[in-house]
């Protein structure tokens, strides 16, 4: 009976081919299923960018709290010191009369001038209705036109002289009135700096008068220290009698130029907030000097490459390349200037061997 009878030399060549076709089959079953690896993160480490804006400690500077609106009243002419209509602490009204000198020559003065401008108006009266009258003889032929030019010049120049009267009448008069004293405002008489039947020269002060609206204070510093304020800035003012109030919120209404004397110290006026701070009680207004101090990062952190130096930064789990320039070492950390860097930013310091711009990091 014929058949087919498998050689020994033939059983193993079927055995290889039957294991190469296997792991053919296998090879491709695979290739199938997986994908390609996951970009690996690095592990590094990172620390924080220091710098930015210092603050010191705030340094306090004394004032006197005074009312906004206040004023040192003087009489305009001399004399003595006949009424005094006001008492220390009272309260006035807008043009009440607080106090009247007594000057001989006020009045006459008036009453002189007064009697020159009428006589002075009833010549020139006078000389108009004979112009008038010769106006009309005039042209009858009766006068000449001399004469007629003649009463026309008397009559404007009595015209004028009434107008010079007049000024003098009412100068005359304002220097009677400024012999009484009038508030200006409503306030409080916070000093009275004359007694009754005293002489009293012009402008010399007599009292001093304060409003309730508003309070502010003025502290003077030095020149350096003025950078550090601005108009409309708010600073805490402490009431030197009760320390253990909450400071009160006081704004910048006026800052002086500084000049050139060397240790002049110069006024800062601070508004205060209403119906806080009396005037008279001592304060002090607290201010806080800023400076702007360098960027740093640790001495570790900075690579040297082609394009100069620069830092890895650290942001959402990514590592970005960023150029700085380095200015000095200080201790472990560098002194840099970069535009792309910024305080509490994180950069790497160890683990950039392994590190390119853009890779996924994981931090330690």
């Amino acid at each position: 009976m014929k058949g087919w009878i498998m050689t020994p030399l033939r059983m193993p060549l079927a055995l290889v081919f039957l294991t190469f076709v296997s792991l053919l089959l296998s090879g491709c079953k695979a290739s199938d299923v997986s994908s390609e690896p996951e970009p690996q993160t690095v592990s590094v480490r990172v620390s924080e960018v220091t710098g930015g804006e210092s603050r010191d400690m705030p340094l306090r500077f004394s004032g006197i709290v005074r009312a906004t609106q206040r004023a040192t009243l003087t009489f305009q002419v001399s004399g003595t010191l006949k009424e005094r209509a006001v008492e220390l602490g009272q309260k006035v009204q807008a043009g009440e009369v607080l106090a009247r000198v007594y000057n001989p020559a006020l009045e006459p003065a008036r009453d002189s001038a007064r009697a020159r401008l009428e006589e002075l108006a009833t010549g020139y009266e006078q000389a108009k209705r004979e112009w008038e009258r010769s106006s009309q003889l005039h042209e009858r032929g009766v006068v000449s036109e001399q004469t007629l030019e003649q009463i026309a010049a008397r009559r404007d120049s009595l015209n004028a002289s009434v107008a010079t009267a007049r000024a003098s009448l009412a100068q005359a008069t304002q220097m009677l009135e400024e012999s009484t004293l009038r508030a200006p405002f409503s306030g409080r008489v916070e000093a009275l700096l004359v007694e009754q039947d005293e002489f009293v020269a012009s402008g010399q002060p007599v009292m001093r008068l304060s409003s309730p609206e508003g309070r502010e204070v003025e502290v003077r510093m030095p020149a350096y220290l003025l950078d550090h304020v601005q108009l409309g800035q708010t600073l805490p003012v402490w009431s030197v009698q009760d320390r253990s109030q909450p400071p009160q919120a006081g704004s910048v209404m006026e800052i002086a130029q500084a000049g050139a004397i060397r240790g002049e110290l110069h006024p800062v006026l601070v508004s205060l907030p209403v119906n806080t701070l009396e005037p008279g009680v001592p304060v002090e207004v607290g201010i806080t000097p800023v400076r702007e101090a360098a960027l740093t990062v640790p001495l570790l952190s900075v690579i040297r490459n082609a394009d100069g130096t620069s830092v890895f930064r650290v942001r959402e789990n990514v590592a970005r390349r960023v150029s700085v320039d380095v200015d000095r070492v200080v201790g472990e950390r560098v002194v840099v200037k970069s535009g792309y860097l910024a305080p509490g930013d994180q950069v790497v310091y160890a683990g950039m061997t392994r590190l390119a711009d853009g890779d996924a990091v994981e931090v330690r």
